[in-house]
């Protein structure tokens, strides 16, 4: 496997995430799909220490430079009295499944790491377990959204080519439209990045900037 890299830092995340949009200029379908901020709901995808932490065997090295996004989109939202759902991956040896085969250690409840980032520990979020990828799988989030009138979802965090990927597939199947932000995801290095932002781009998500999507008007009373 291609080792980790940093292909996100502070400084170049912007520049790097106009490039892959650019690229993603002949695979992106043709849609008149509108973001609409009244309908929408902001997913942040497994932002913990487990992967954010530089002596985390699961260190992901460019996760810090997405956190800064993150906060400033989910600040945005609360503002819009918008919901804002914070997913923690934690497993035990009963409900890995194949996560207990692919992977060499899983995240447990009692470790320390498995804890959201201080960063996005904020009031007003909701935030709920989740033992796969897919954050809709055993879990209460289609629940959620479906409750809040919900029919437009943003999906941010780690892992790009996993966890994020997969949950925004399976919200397209649910009939959720979707915006994945080119730089409101990070993963172990740009092949996969890249990979998730030409698959999703072709079927299954509008690829978007956080910046443009904290622009959008206010939503009204």
């Amino acid at each position: 496997m291609k080792p980790k890299e940093q292909y996100f830092t502070q400084e170049t995340i912007d520049e790097k995430s106009r490039d892959f949009f650019c690229e993603l200029k002949e695979y992106q379908r043709k849609t008149n799909i509108k973001f609409e901020p009244a309908k929408a709901a902001l997913l942040i995808i497994d932002m913990q220490g487990y992967f954010i932490s530089q002596d985390s065997h699961a260190y992901i090295p460019g996760a810090a430079s997405i956190v800064t996004g993150i906060k400033k989109l989910a600040e945005s939202f609360s503002e819009m009295n918008l919901p804002v759902i914070l997913t923690r991956h934690v497993n035990t040896d009963e409900n890995a499944d194949c996560m207990g085969i692919w992977w060499r250690h899983l995240i447990t409840e009692n470790d320390g790491q498995s804890q959201i980032i201080p960063e996005l520990d904020m009031p007003d979020t909701t935030v709920i377990k989740k033992t796969q990828y897919d954050a809709f799988y055993q879990t209460s989030l289609e629940d959620i959204l479906l409750k809040n009138k919900v029919s437009q979802v943003v999906i941010t965090g780690v892992t790009t080519h996993l966890c994020c990927e997969t949950t925004a597939r399976s919200a397209f199947i649910r009939g959720f439209t979707v915006f994945f932000p080119i730089d409101g995801t990070a993963t172990y290095n740009e092949e996969f990045h890249r990979a998730t932002l030409i698959n999703l781009s072709h079927g299954f998500a509008v690829p978007v900037f956080i910046q443009d999507l904290v622009n959008q008007p206010e939503v009204s009373e």
